[in-house]
């Protein structure tokens, strides 16, 4: 896989995609930082507002890497090597193993093994049974609600238990997800 290239009038809607989500959390992370109003913000010196900026693009930075690590983890739970991970984000395997340690499954195919699947702010854990060779999944959801497979369900693969418990994480997302 190949690192995807974004046209130039792609870059610029996704600049102003950003832009539009950063202004309200540099407005609100001003206010509390300075206990004025939000709708002042501008009102302050260019320095005092650039510096607003700069610091909440460290906060988005902070959550992009936080997501990144997230989709590699996910990635890794699906049966991503690092050398797969490492040619998505253009470096190699041994740099995305340095990045996202914990991102593949450490157990040899065939092995059984657990994976963490996180959607919709709830997790779900997938085990493979060594006896039948058959995955199942038991989770907690956003909104408190437990949940797993049902006894009689055989998930013949890793991907089939996790897409289960993906379904089940997405109906209990907690209000506003």
């Amino acid at each position: 896989m190949t690192s995807p290239e974004i046209t130039t009038p792609e870059r610029t809607a996704l600049d102003k995609a950003l832009y539009d989500a950063l202004n309200p959390l540099a407005s609100a992370l001003r206010a509390r930082a300075t206990g004025l109003p939000e709708e002042r913000m501008w009102e302050a010196a260019p320095l005092e507002v650039t510096l607003s900026i700069l610091a909440t693009w460290k906060v988005v930075d902070a959550e992009v890497k936080h997501l990144t690590a997230l989709a590699a983890k996910t990635a890794g739970s699906y049966g991503a090597s690092y050398e797969q991970l490492g040619a998505a984000w253009g470096i190699t395997r041994q740099g995305a193993r340095k990045k996202w340690p914990d991102a593949v499954d450490k157990a040899a195919p065939g092995e059984p093994g657990e994976s963490l699947v996180e959607l919709c702010g709830g997790s779900a854990t997938l085990s493979r049974d060594p006896s039948s060779g058959h995955w199942r999944w038991a989770g907690r959801a956003a909104d408190g609600t437990h949940g797993q497979a049902a006894s009689a369900s055989r998930h013949a693969t890793k991907e089939e238990a996790a897409a289960h418990a993906g379904a089940f994480l997405k109906e209990h997302a907690a209000e506003g997800s």
